[in-house]
């Protein structure tokens, strides 16, 4: 392996690529705990719309969000392919339902492309660029603007 090659690989960041409906998202790696295959929530009362409810992670409440409707997307409808990421989000633990995990990325900054000016103002607070890999689009988010401080209490 060359110098360079080696530099560019030194260098990367690692994000994990997935579904949601027709479109691509993608987060650090670094922020994910596991993946998971979906498991009916037990609803909470007076949650957010988002908030499907929690699970128990080895003995330890876990909220589970559905991102598709996080993202003002079509609420999901789970079914047996869907997946859910355990992340962190700032101090807290999540699960993310999505519907299929696709990839993982290694990217330079030089991959990431600005968010367009035309997108919506939550768009601009979460998306911290666009991937343009293979033909592909990819938003990249981040978690933890994507939860606001409020936001992530009701998780």
């Amino acid at each position: 392996m060359s110098y360079a090659v080696k530099n560019l690989v030194q260098e990367g960041r690692e994000l994990i690529a997935f579904r949601i409906g027709d479109q691509e998202f993608c987060v650090n790696i670094m922020s994910v705990r596991e993946i998971r295959g979906w498991t009916p929530a037990t609803p909470m009362p007076h949650a957010p719309a988002y908030m499907m409810g929690v699970i128990n992670l080895r003995g330890a409440v876990l909220p589970i969000i559905d991102l598709s409707a996080r993202l003002g997307m079509k609420e999901a409808e789970p079914t047996a392919r869907h997946v859910i990421i355990v992340a962190q989000v700032k101090t807290k633990i999540v699960g993310l339902l999505v519907e299929a995990v696709s990839d993982i990325l290694t990217i330079t900054d030089d991959n990431i492309q600005p968010v367009p000016e035309v997108s919506s103002e939550l768009e601009k607070q979460y998306a911290r660029g666009i991937l343009a890999i293979d033909k592909r689009m990819i938003c990249m988010i981040d978690l933890d603007a994507l939860f606001a401080e409020k936001e992530s209490e009701a998780a």
